[in-house]
């Protein structure tokens, strides 16, 4: 019986072969309960002392095993299956209109602030970053992400609240690599690019032109002030669709949905591995259940 919160039976399907296998020692609990149990924690938010023991102990299995995983890149590498995937039923389905992949490249990029309970502070430091940070809210992280047109995530950056939009535009365009169902390097080029204000930059518009991507992001107001005070030397204003701009609201709607999980909508994890892991898994379940 399917308890809520739990993978039904056609995502397990879909994530049982990403999971690495067990080759040695002695016989484990099954990975389907253990992923039942971590998905469990994160939709709910609690700790992990918390989670109902038919999931395990958690803190010699649950624990255990969602920490390798998160350090080992297995969440990331099951993310990037199912960018494959997702390409693979589209283009079944569309075999007759010659489908080439199941993504619409018109990517809106965007971030949300991540509030940090007690709990998330007083990581040991070792050489890597806890992703917290001072802001208006208090301690927080906040969650860059660029989706695409149907608000499934990506790629992801996760920093401290302090970090400004514009500096992780480029680490989350480079982040993006969906893998082809042929031979071929992994794309990683949008068609079109959506932001709001925060992405306006001389830096980033040169960045986007370079790559031949198109974009549409909104002038801010002190940047119109200084092109009119300029005259003629200020230059042509950026070209902006507004109709075009009004998709980028999918990726508010992406955030929400991310933020379904308690466990995401609140930062209770200390490391940012871990963190990340949670976001992972939770973008890897929306592929899956589209």
């Amino acid at each position: 019986m399917k308890r809520r919160h739990e993978l039904s039976d056609v995502e397990w399907e879909f994530v049982r072969p990403l999971l690495p296998a067990s080759l040695r020692g002695r016989k484990r609990l099954d990975d389907r309960t253990v992923l039942n149990g971590i998905v469990w924690k994160f939709r709910t938010g609690v700790g992990w002392w918390d989670v109902p023991e038919r999931y395990g102990p958690w803190a010699t299995t649950l624990h255990t095993r969602f920490r390798r995983w998160a350090l080992d890149g297995t969440f990331d590498r099951m993310l990037r299956s199912a960018f494959a995937w997702a390409a693979r039923m589209l283009r079944s389905a569309q075999a007759k209109a010659d489908a080439t992949g199941g993504i619409d490249w018109l990517v809106s990029v965007d971030s949300t602030a991540v509030r940090a309970h007690q709990h998330a502070a007083g990581a040991r430091k070792k050489g890597g970053s806890s992703a917290l940070g001072r802001s208006r809210g208090g301690l927080t992280s906040k969650i860059h992400l660029a989706c695409d047109a149907l608000g499934r995530p990506l790629a992801f950056t996760v920093t401290g609240g302090n970090t400004n939009d514009c500096t992780q535009f480029t680490a989350v365009m480079d982040a993006i690599r969906v893998p082809r169902l042929g031979p071929g390097r992994p794309r990683n080029r949008p068609d079109h690019v959506l932001g709001d204000k925060g992405y306006s930059s001389k830096a980033i518009r040169v960045w986007l032109g370079q790559r031949g991507v198109g974009h549409t992001i909104p002038e801010r107001a002190d940047q119109i002030r200084n092109r009119l005070r300029r005259g003629c030397r200020g230059g042509r204003p950026p070209t902006f669709d507004k109709q075009l701009y009004k998709q980028r609201n999918v990726v508010e709607r992406c955030f929400n949905r991310l933020k379904q999980w308690r466990g995401i909508a609140t930062r209770y994890d200390k490391t940012a591995e871990s963190y990340q892991a949670a976001v992972a898994l939770a973008s890897l379940l929306m592929w899956a259940r589209r």
